[in-house]
């Protein structure tokens, strides 16, 4: 395959999930592809991955990519912008708000023969956390840190100068 044609599967690949169809989307996974996601432990098979979109996808309709980058080289295209779409399903234990979200995201993606048989994600989770009204609280190395730092401060500012 050329790398304009590898550049035109993955493009219609991200183009079939956004007009919900999903079926054409999977025909350009190779059966045998690995998916690696930020935030997901380990590699994900083409069932998992596919169930991982569809799940995002169940909780996010009217999904678009606007990709303000597309790099193709050899078999892979690299693809970064922006996904908008609003919340209107549960995720991730967080019944739907209506929010209208908008991360950026990149991705990068192998073809071989027509099909993606490799796929990286990286998504802006925080950013999306944020939109949704989700409370991101630190762990306690940072709880810790924070409590010490402002501990430090009150009893520096309160020292007073004795010397008269």
């Amino acid at each position: 395959m050329t790398t304009d044609a590898n550049r035109a599967t993955v493009l219609q690949f991200y183009q079939s999930f956004d007009e919900r169809q999903f079926e054409r989307a999977m025909a350009l996974l190779s059966p045998n592809c690995v998916a690696h996601m930020a935030g997901v432990q380990g590699a994900m098979n083409r069932q998992e991955f596919e169930a991982f979109g569809s799940s995002f996808y169940s909780a996010f309709d009217r999904g678009q990519h606007q990709f303000d980058e597309i790099i193709a080289t050899g078999d892979r295209v690299v693809t970064s912008g922006t996904f908008t779409a609003t919340h209107l399903g549960a995720f991730q234990g967080l019944p739907a708000t209506g929010q209208r979200i908008c991360i950026s995201v990149m991705h990068i993606d192998r073809v071989e023969n027509g099909a993606i048989v490799e796929h990286w994600g990286q998504g802006n989770a925080l950013g999306l956390m944020q939109q949704l009204g989700m409370l991101v609280i630190p762990g306690p190395k940072l709880l810790t840190r924070g409590f010490k730092s402002a501990i430090s401060k009150l009893f520096s500012s309160s020292k007073v100068d004795t010397r008269s």
